[in-house]
């Protein structure tokens, strides 16, 4: 069994809240801006979306937990040495969680309603609509949300393991 630092399941979801915190956000914005069809840069919202990467925040527990941490010091001739462990020492490095890698606009055209009487309309009577659609963005709410709640489930569980390790 590998040597993993107590907290590096706390650390991982946390990072998982925060993405799936910023995703939920953006859809928010999507929704918000569904029918907003002039902006700043001019022309229709554009849908934008989250892309999430492994977090390449890299730990060496090797710098941690060397061989020279898991002998244990004599401080008495009469007291024993703590004896090497039978677990091996991670060796490589691993990943420590999720980071949104950036947010990118959808470059989708935008949908052409006709209504002649708005404002933004064209010569033929069409209207550039932004490229949202309300029951995807509704349906990736929905998942973000139980991705965030998964997580927090997860931090509640491993924090219950610790009070439980401390009752010992």
């Amino acid at each position: 069994m590998p040597l993993i630092g107590l907290f590096s399941g706390i650390n991982i979801s946390a990072s998982a809240l925060h993405a799936q915190r910023v995703k939920q956000n953006i859809i928010a914005t999507n929704l918000a801006n569904a029918e907003t069809t002039r902006t700043k840069e001019g022309g229709p919202y554009k849908r934008q979306s989250v892309i999430l990467e492994t977090d390449p925040n890299e730990f060496d527990y090797r710098l941690v937990f060397g061989p020279e941490h898991l002998q244990g010091n004599i401080t008495q001739k009469e007291h024993m040495a703590i004896p090497k462990p039978e677990f091996p020492i991670i060796t490589e490095k691993i990943g420590s969680g999720v980071k949104v890698n950036s947010i990118q606009e959808d470059q989708a055209p935008p949908r052409l309603v006709y209504d002649p009487t708005h404002p933004d309309a064209n010569a033929e009577g069409y209207v550039a609509m932004p490229n949202v659609n309300v029951v995807q963005e509704m349906t990736d709410m929905i998942t973000a949300t139980r991705a965030y709640e998964a997580n927090v489930t997860a931090i509640s569980a491993t924090k219950g393991m610790l009070m439980k390790a401390l009752e010992i």
